[in-house]
């Protein structure tokens, strides 16, 4: 053993070693950023739960508000209406607008929705349209970013790969991102709370009564007995009997004592922690509280600022489904033989008081006569 090293001879450096300390934290839902089959039960289970999110979701698709497709060639225009209007969807569906109801509903559920346009081998036409499983198609490039390629994942977890890609219609909200997510823990408060409340009302509302019967001289004591269990009987037919709309009078000799159990006992007030509850999940879901039948304010109807806001929302899920339908239309346009494009053309969304509306015609209006006035005098 050599106890003196040179002095050029260096000493071998230890590599360095990060370690990292556990740190206990309450556990939370991990959402991931696609729709996986659990995320898909987990809010399929939510909206059954809570029926104020169903509710939610059912009340953005018919404010949406319906469309008409409008074909470049005005030639072919009633040939697209009928289409419209007679496509089959799925085994159950009929209607443009039936799979863009479904389409947006696995959109705003799931945080991406997928179609496929079903064309018939031997005319080369379009045969129908049909709604996929989100959680089971997978996405992934091309020979170039913006190629996509679909695939099915199988239920032995290996994936089939679709040949006609070209057929496929997807769509995502913002990141991928369900309408839904963040709203599970909220919703296991508010589950709790419910379920609280049918404990308490199973203990405390349920009435229930104390009958002490107290002899009172040697005589009442040696025959206690079976004047409790006489009394018992006698009670408990009372209280049968009001059950076939029968009422009778429970008459005691001596000195009786009937109270209710927990009748001093108060239920808790839940009408904050729920209200705080379904104020976080409304304000996930943009939907004003009058809409679903909760009267927050003196006043049940709608100002203008929430008026714009919610038109807003519904706006950008048009312009998320907008393209597709703009694809199927003009898939179906080339299917018969035309190289026309399709637009669409939605409802107005009024969600203003006529009133409102006529006054702010009349305005502009009088300042479109007031400035077209200046300009004249100017000239």
């Amino acid at each position: 053993m050599k106890l003196f090293r040179k002095k050029n001879q260096k000493m071998p450096r230890a590599a360095p070693e990060l370690f990292k300390a556990e740190r206990a934290t309450a556990s939370v839902f991990m959402l991931p950023t696609v729709a996986e089959p659990f995320e898909k039960e987990l809010f399929d289970k939510l909206r059954y739960a809570v029926p104020i999110i169903d509710a939610a979701v059912m009340k953005i698709i018919r404010l949406t508000g319906g469309f008409r497709l409008i074909s470049s060639d005005e030639n072919y225009q009633e040939q697209l209406d009928r289409f419209c209007t007679d496509v089959p969807v799925g085994l159950k569906g009929k209607s443009l607008n039936c799979f863009a109801d479904t389409f947006l509903d696995s959109l705003l559920t799931y945080g991406s929705a997928v179609g496929e346009i079903v064309i018939d081998n031997e005319n080369q036409e379009i045969s129908g349209l049909w709604n996929g499983d989100a959680s089971a198609t997978v996405i992934s490039s091309g020979a170039n970013p913006f190629e996509r390629q679909y695939a099915i994942k199988c239920a032995d977890g290996t994936l089939k790969k679709v040949n006609h890609p070209e057929r496929i219609l997807y769509a995502s909200l913002t990141g991928g991102h369900s309408l839904l997510r963040g709203l599970p823990a909220l919703s296991g408060i508010l589950m709790r709370i419910y379920q609280c409340i049918g404990q308490n009302f199973d203990r405390a509302g349920n009435v229930r009564y104390a009958v002490t019967y107290k002899p009172t001289d040697s005589g009442d004591f040696a025959y206690s007995k079976e004047r409790a269990m006489q009394i018992a009987r006698e009670w408990a037919d009372g209280m049968n009997s009001a059950r076939y709309g029968q009422v009778k009078d429970f008459i005691a000799v001596g000195d009786v004592d009937i109270r209710v159990i927990g009748a001093d006992n108060q239920l808790f007030d839940t009408n904050v922690p729920v209200r705080q509850l379904m104020e976080q999940i409304l304000s996930k879901l943009s939907i004003p509280p009058f809409l679903l039948g909760l009267s927050w304010s003196s006043t049940e109807r709608m100002s203008s600022q929430q008026a714009d806001i919610l038109t807003s929302e519904l706006e950008y899920y048009r312009r998320l489904i907008s393209p597709v339908l703009c694809e199927i239309g003009s898939a179906y346009l080339c299917s018969v033989g035309s190289s026309a494009v399709c637009t669409v053309q939605w409802d107005n969304i009024n969600l203003q008081d006529e009133t409102e509306l006529a006054e702010a015609r009349l305005k502009n209006a009088q300042a479109a006569e007031i400035e077209a006035r200046l300009n004249d005098n100017k000239n």
